[in-house]
């Protein structure tokens, strides 16, 4: 998979919705443009953008986004219009549909995968230097 496909959410040019690292949110959150969660949620989420789940994120809860990288925890589903990149850090403990789903070596999905345009699930290493900061 080539870095400009893997870098879909770099072509945003709104002004994202932050959660801190250290931040807990207890409630849904709905909104429209790019979300970056490095803290931690319990709720649902209805994303109308792009969702980043930062590695030290932790979504307890369904999420609803158009595109998707998560290197984070979710515990719920996930549920992405397009593009999803799931990196080897995350970890996802519910079900997951997207149009297109790339998995790192080492990321865990405990439940099942749906791939709604019917491409395989891709595979890659991850080759980001610091792929913790997302």
């Amino acid at each position: 998979m080539s870095a400009q496909k893997r870098r879909f959410l770099e072509r945003n040019s709104a002004a994202p919705t932050f959660i801190g690292a250290g931040s807990v949110i207890d409630g849904n959150i709905r909104g429209p443009g790019q979300f970056v969660v490095s803290g931690e949620v319990y709720g649902d989420g209805e994303i109308e953008g792009d969702l980043i789940l930062a590695a030290n994120a932790v979504w307890h809860g369904h999420i609803s986004a158009r595109q998707a990288i998560v290197a984070g925890e979710i515990i719920g589903s996930l549920t992405v219009q397009g593009k999803l990149e799931i990196g080897f850090s995350a970890v996802i403990r519910g079900s997951v549909s997207a149009q297109t789903v790339a998995i790192a070596n080492g990321a865990i999905v405990d439940g099942a995968i749906e791939v709604t345009s019917g491409e395989p699930v891709r595979q890659f290493d991850e080759h980001r230097e610091k792929p913790e900061l997302l």
